[in-house]
């Protein structure tokens, strides 16, 4: 038979043992968090290593020179005027003397968020120049939100400075 003695002091017992988990599991939760380095830039598309950053005012001067059947692998930081309003499928980005390309990503493998205008981003790929159908600056234009009268005066093609985005670096 259980006596009221061998009761009390298994219940002392079970007081400390449950004191003694708590204890242990709280310190051992402290050390169990990991450490986790805050990145407040956001990769989209693959992503890269800034290894040789042009400037703007040389990706101007490549692009002014460049045939339309040429390309070149280039990195440069420029800040986002436009983006596809539709679902991020292109951007406009800003160029010296008011000029801008028109980037388009890879493969249509990734799309950029709308909320990122004015902002600063990294861009790895392609540079080239292209002549833009009438066609496409109307489909591009009414992505863009332009109204029907800004789409009908669009009458004939443009020379374009381009961009094909392999990976895009939005840095926050």
């Amino acid at each position: 038979m259980i006596s009221f003695a061998g009761i009390s002091t298994f219940l002392r017992f079970m007081k400390g043992f449950n004191i003694l988990l708590v204890f242990l599991f709280g310190f051992f939760s402290c050390f169990a968090q990991q450490n986790t380095n805050v990145n407040s830039s956001q990769f989209y598309g693959d992503e890269f290593e800034i290894t040789s950053l042009s400037d703007k005012k040389e990706v101007m001067k490549q692009f002014a020179g460049m045939p339309v059947s040429d390309s070149l692998n280039l990195q440069f930081k420029t800040k986002v005027k436009e983006v596809c309003k539709v679902k991020g499928c292109w951007m406009i980005v800003e160029l010296p003397e008011g000029n801008q390309a028109m980037v388009r990503f890879k493969d249509y493998g990734f799309f950029m968020p709308a909320d990122i205008l004015e902002k600063e981003v990294v861009l790895n790929g392609l540079a080239f120049v292209e002549e833009m159908s009438v066609d496409d600056q109307r489909h591009y234009a009414k992505d863009g939100g332009k109204t029907a009268q800004e789409i009908a005066q669009i009458i004939t093609p443009k020379r374009t400075y381009s961009f094909e985005a392999s990976g895009v670096l939005v840095p926050n």
